[in-house]
């Protein structure tokens, strides 16, 4: 039987207007009843997910970060930052990449340059980092590094962000979180480790865990559980190593899966 759900927000969960699916509290409510702890796992800050959630910040399991940060309960369940120095270097490599926003992610705040401090950065960023701090250098933060987040406002973060950070590769983790998003974390961390010690943790198995994504940062997630399912509008290379598909993100297709695994009997 299912007792965790892991699921990924933008293009998962959202709709394309950055909105819960019709019947979300409804489903909620017959997994809380069911006994389903429901885990939201974002690239989002800590901060943003309890406030889409604020409604269910004493039930939810909340993964943020890109995994480099889980609470439960208001308690810390685990944590993978950076080292200082490299989110440093990441910082400096990328100053000149044209109009690309740079954001230190810190477990008590996330950070921009006053230099970027725009309408256009601010409106981009409240969606993913609420709580945030605008600052003249980097170097006068006193946080610990969950990640360094870099968004390509031309959505095309591919080649004018991922394909120009050949340098980390091989020393840390370089991701993918969508079309304008790339987070760099520590190498030895990603939305699927992150489960896997949630499992530890709470003594849960794989098959005991169901996912829902649709980038190519949700991949070892769908592959830590037991019942992973990739979006109809997912990246083809997800769909690839997917147990299951379900309807779009439009189509509430994270709300058709739960109720698959309610039909199949598994919750």
């Amino acid at each position: 039987m299912i007792k965790i759900i892991f699921c990924d927000m933008d293009g998962t969960l959202l709709t394309s207007e950055n909105k819960l699916p019709e019947g979300f509290g409804e489903t909620m409510t017959e997994l809380k009843n069911r006994g389903v702890i429901f885990a939201p796992a974002s690239g989002r800050q800590i901060f943003s997910l309890m406030r889409s959630f604020e409604n269910y910040v004493d039930d939810f399991l909340f993964l943020a970060e890109n995994g480099t940060l889980v609470m439960y309960k208001g308690e810390e369940i685990f944590s993978r930052p950076i080292a200082l120095d490299a989110a440093k270097k990441v910082l400096a490599a990328t100053k000149n990449f044209g109009d690309v926003l740079r954001v230190f992610c810190g477990k008590k705040d996330a950070y921009i340059l006053r230099e970027q401090d725009t309408p256009e950065s601010n409106a981009e960023l409240e969606k993913y980092y609420t709580h945030r701090s605008v600052v003249d250098s980097f170097d006068e933060i006193d946080d610990v590094a969950l990640k360094v987040a870099l968004f390509d406002p031309t959505g095309n973060s591919k080649k004018n962000i991922f394909d120009k950070l050949g340098q980390f590769y091989d020393s840390l983790q370089v991701t993918l979180s969508s079309d304008f998003w790339v987070d760099v974390m520590d190498p030895n961390i990603n939305k699927g480790e992150a489960v896997r010690n949630v499992q530890r943790v709470m003594n849960f198995k794989p098959e005991e865990c169901a996912a829902f994504g649709d980038y190519l940062n949700d991949f070892e997630m769908l592959q830590a559980v037991g019942c992973g399912f990739a979006m109809a509008n997912a990246h083809p290379e997800l769909k690839k190593i997917s147990k299951f598909e379900t309807a779009s993100n439009d189509q509430a297709g994270v709300l058709v899966g739960i109720r698959r695994l309610i039909a199949y009997g598994l919750i």
